[in-house]
């Protein structure tokens, strides 16, 4: 009799000890504190994790700035419009300072650690080799609104892009300087390296199509001095030089041009979009003649209440950059919207993107995950960009 009474009294000792335990130990609802990153949903809704990946310090810090912030303007738009009923955007970005080897980490760290379900990036187009197959390997859509590199997508059913490549560009402007302006004799002065090597081989290409391309000279990132290049293009008598490279060297390009007494028609690709063209360049630059994948005076609606909202926000004048990525964002939240929001579902809607109407143009997706859409042709008229296509 004892030990029954023993045996039950210890059991119920036990269990409520066990409950005690138990309630003590229930876990609590916190705010993150900045930096953390939350275990789960926030607010009971669920969460939807966006990476970015680019350069936000070095060199080229300029373009992925841009990109962060053009596709941060779209996120902040569908969670405060509520577009995607009971999901929270999450949006968490790497920096990757320009360097490959950087953006491949950057890339394992948000699928491995922070468990992304899509990724905006990266910017530019060696990042994007670097990332592209890990994105694949994780099962994780990639879109680029910036790497123009060409065959970028081919082969890669989770990688993206809603920019316009090298080939494309420089085929057709090539084409518009020669059959809608006239020029007959071109020069080539590129940056020896991807971007300028890619936009060289296909203006070439085109260009001896349908004219002479008379000379092609090289040079490197960072350069300062162009006058050997220019003097030996200077003998061969060109019309036009198309120069494949950034901003930066195309001003002084232009400068130095000028001031050896070389008066020819400037030509550039995308890498020309900048203000700070006309800031280095001066007179030197007015009258280039450049393709772009947006052009920030479009007097539409859309686009001039993405600028006004960009100013406001950032107090500045939205480049290309940041256009395109506004536009790689709402293409992910349209994927969303269409198919559903697991990495898989993402990918399937934006396979199947057609027509989207973006602000910088309408853009269609196609069977190798690269853009369809309407290249723009900007010119340097009184300091600022207009548009001629």
């Amino acid at each position: 009799m004892y030990r029954k009474k023993f045996f039950w009294v210890t059991l119920l000792v036990f269990g409520l000890i066990l409950a005690m335990v138990t309630g003590c130990t229930q876990p609590e609802t916190t705010t993150p504190q900045d930096g953390d990153e939350p275990d789960g949903p926030v607010a009971g809704a669920d969460v939807v994790k966006v990476g970015m990946v680019g350069p936000l310090t070095g060199g080229a810090a300029t373009y992925g700035i841009s990109v962060r912030n053009g596709a941060q303007i779209a996120i902040d738009e569908a969670n405060e419009n509520e577009e995607i009923p009971g999901v929270t955007l999450e949006f968490i970005s790497e920096d990757t300072e320009g360097d490959w080897s950087k953006a491949a980490n950057a890339f394992s760290k948000l699928i491995e650690q922070n468990k992304v379900d899509v990724i905006v990036g990266a910017v530019l187009s060696s990042e994007t080799e670097a990332g592209g197959p890990i994105a694949m390997s994780g099962k994780v859509p990639t879109i680029s609104p910036s790497s123009t590199a060409t065959g970028l997508t081919i082969g890669n059913p989770y990688l993206f892009r809603n920019c316009l490549s090298d080939e494309v560009q420089a085929s057709q402007l090539a084409e518009y300087a020669n059959v809608e302006l006239g020029f007959e004799k071109f020069a080539i002065l590129y940056t020896n390296n991807d971007y300028g090597v890619a936009l060289k081989d296909a203006f070439e290409e085109t260009a001896k199509e349908l004219a002479e391309v008379v000379a092609v000279e090289a040079f490197m990132d960072n350069d300062e001095n162009f006058k050997p290049q220019l003097t030996s293009i200077q003998r061969k008598d060109p019309e036009a030089i198309f120069v494949a490279g950034y901003y930066t060297e195309a001003a002084k390009i232009a400068q130095q041009a000028l001031e050896q007494g070389l008066e020819v028609q400037f030509f550039g690709a995308d890498g020309f979009y900048s203000p700070v063209l006309m800031e280095i360049g001066q007179d030197a630059v007015e009258g280039a003649i450049f393709t772009a994948g947006f052009h920030s005076g479009d007097e539409s609606p859309v686009v001039q209440n993405f600028v006004n909202k960009y100013r406001q926000l950032f107090n500045e004048e939205p480049d290309m950059f940041a256009a395109q990525a506004y536009d790689a964002a709402r293409i992910v939240i349209e994927a969303m919207k269409s198919k559903g929001t697991s990495s898989e579902q993402i990918r399937e809607g934006l396979a199947e993107i057609k027509d989207f109407p973006g602000i910088t143009g309408n853009t269609s997706i196609d069977e190798e995950g690269d853009t369809l859409k309407d290249v723009l042709i900007l010119k340097v008229e009184d300091g600022v960009f207009q548009r001629l296509r």
